[in-house]
């Protein structure tokens, strides 16, 4: 058993007890997540459990000390992730990672994988993020791209996906173009509302600054100075792949997402993300990022899900 006290005796009573959470919820999630003891004693915590649990606990806790003291909120999400980032920092060497300031949010890569995403997107004018859901590769694309918006690097933001439905059907859907593709690019909405707020992304989306574009309607078209993302990009087909990488104009860049294990297309069609990495993979000029089960930053039961699947897939 190994013990570890930390001191945080110039945190206010009030701060402390932001820290620890409402009847030491806080804690006791961080107890939870590492099998480990937190006892708490005014301003001093002594924790107790394997070495490299406890240290995580300790770095997990001075990373929330840092956020109360910039009036951060701390919530369950919170917590989850600065045990995350407590967990990799250390294996992953991010102590050099640059941040993204939104108006709304404060964004840093969590881990190996996501800062060399950002630094990715930021030297590349094409860019792939291949991984699970949840290893944040939607959220970091658009936070890249209102920077570029905000720091006029670029005129607009346009947001790509292919309308294919995941392996059920929705019948027809109501309403003029905007409304029938809202549903699927809900993803890519809620990181902007996040770092942007509701009512300006709608005046962006208004003054076309934001567009929607179907993955259909992109043919023909050459796009300058904008900052176009792709979501799902495991559901194109190799043509309409092929289409849209060659809408790239002046001054443009583009980043590519998806998850090749959750390809909804029919099973004789090639999906055009997995063609494209197999083609392109290899030029210098175009950076590609694969994420993995450790990379996930939702709910910690979401990494033991995907890490079960690599599992089985593998077994097979």
């Amino acid at each position: 058993m190994y013990n570890h006290q930390v001191n945080f005796s110039n945190l206010s009573p009030d701060r402390l007890l932001i820290l620890c959470g409402e009847f030491n919820k806080n804690l006791k999630q961080i107890e939870k997540a590492l099998k480990i003891k937190v006892a708490q004693n005014g301003a001093s915590f002594k924790i107790s459990g394997n070495q490299k649990e406890v240290g995580i606990a300790v770095n997990a806790l001075q990373d929330l000390k840092e956020k109360i003291e910039l009036d951060s909120m701390i919530t369950p999400d919170v917590v989850h992730l600065s045990l995350h980032t407590a967990k990799f920092s250390e294996e992953d060497n991010t102590n050099d990672a640059f941040q993204i300031k939104t108006p709304r949010v404060l964004i840093s890569p969590r881990g190996k994988n996501q800062n060399q995403y950002l630094n990715n997107i930021k030297s590349s004018d094409l860019t792939f993020g291949i991984g699970p859901s949840g290893t944040g590769k939607t959220f970091l694309a658009v936070a890249c791209a209102v920077d570029d918006l905000l720091t006029e690097k670029i005129k607009k933001i346009v947001l790509v996906r292919p309308a294919v439905e995941a392996g059920e059907k929705l019948g027809f859907l109501p309403g003029d173009l905007s409304s029938k593709i809202d549903p699927y690019l809900r993803p890519l909405y809620d990181s902007l509302h996040d770092m942007l707020g509701a009512e300006r992304v709608n005046r962006l989306v208004d003054r076309d600054v934001i567009e929607i574009a179907p993955l259909a309607y992109m043919r023909g078209r050459t796009l300058r100075e904008a900052f176009i993302i792709m979501d799902e990009g495991q559901n194109t087909t190799i043509e309409q792949m092929k289409m849209f990488l060659t809408r790239l104009g002046f001054g443009s860049k583009a980043v590519v997402n998806g998850d090749l294990s959750q390809i909804d297309l029919q099973k004789n069609i090639t999906s055009g993300l997995k063609h494209a990495i197999n083609v392109l993979g290899t030029l210098k000029s175009i950076k590609v990022t694969k994420f993995g089960a450790k990379d996930v930053v939702r709910h910690s039961l979401v990494q033991e899900i995907v890490e079960a699947y690599d599992k089985f897939d593998e077994s097979e």
